[in-house]
């Protein structure tokens, strides 16, 4: 089944240095765009992270240091990369949890504020978690009765997942909508609002922390009763983006921003 669109999706994967998204970097990113009348664009591109990979991350996606050395570093390709997502919503293959945060966090780090609040997400992961529990190549053989060839590598992966999505669309045709803000919302596992999930909405809509001592704690409240704890979350090794989402709540609980 094709997918409905309204806006175009962008279909991504990124391999990095770890899976510690206030500490790693992107070494290669792969981007499917994919526009409402069915035309599709596909990048993928290596990336210098400025940084030693580690032989355990090397050992997965098979990416050294000397495959990167001369690329392009993030920060010189993200002024065209944020260019060619805008106005996208994105899709991915555990995107929630791990590749939307930390795109979001190299964004940040190189002064590039891409605003990931406009857009939806659809992460194909969390539907097929929900209707089969398996990983990505197993979805691929499960759904498309095919083998993954090159697994972890960031191509290969998005277009992956960009055919399992389809390919759930007409497994679960009782069940999913093929419209991407249902999608966005059934594979949404929580309603997150920095994205690596350490500030969440409860049940009510109030912004609460989701770690720690103060899980279930409303962070207006934490913000007004523990004053440390902002400067402790700031100083950090917390996500850039938890910290950009932490200090525009401190600044609208005191009235200087709406």
């Amino acid at each position: 089944m094709e997918l409905k669109l309204t806006n175009p999706i962008v279909f991504f994967d990124l391999e990095t240095t770890g899976i510690n998204i206030a500490k790693d970097k992107i070494v290669e990113i792969s981007v499917l765009k994919v526009m409402p009348n069915g035309k599709e664009e596909q990048r993928t591109i290596r990336v210098n992270p400025e940084m030693h990979i580690p032989e355990q991350a090397s050992a997965i996606h098979g990416i050294y240091d000397d495959d990167v050395k001369d690329c392009p570093t993030f920060k010189e390709i993200a002024k065209d990369l944020a260019r060619f997502i805008e106005g996208c919503d994105l899709g991915g293959y555990n995107s929630n949890r791990f590749d939307i945060p930390l795109l979001a966090e190299e964004f940040l780090r190189v002064d590039v504020d891409f605003d990931m609040r406009k857009r939806k997400f659809v992460d194909v992961q969390t539907i097929f978690h929900k209707m089969e529990q398996r990983t990505l190549s197993a979805a691929y053989r499960f759904y498309c009765n095919k083998n993954l060839e090159d697994a972890h590598t960031a191509a290969a992966d998005t277009t992956a997942t960009y055919e399992v999505l389809k390919a759930q669309l007409d497994r679960y045709n009782d069940t999913l909508e093929n419209d991407i803000a249902f999608l966005s919302k059934f594979s949404t596992q929580n309603n997150t609002v920095d994205f690596a999930g350490f500030i969440i909405y409860n049940e009510e809509g109030v912004e609460v922390f989701n770690f720690g001592k103060n899980k279930g704690v409303p962070v207006v409240k934490v913000l007004k009763e523990q004053p440390g704890y902002f400067a402790w979350m700031l100083n950090g090794e917390f996500p850039l983006y938890t910290k950009k989402i932490l200090t525009e709540i401190r600044l609208r609980t005191a009235g200087l921003v709406k």
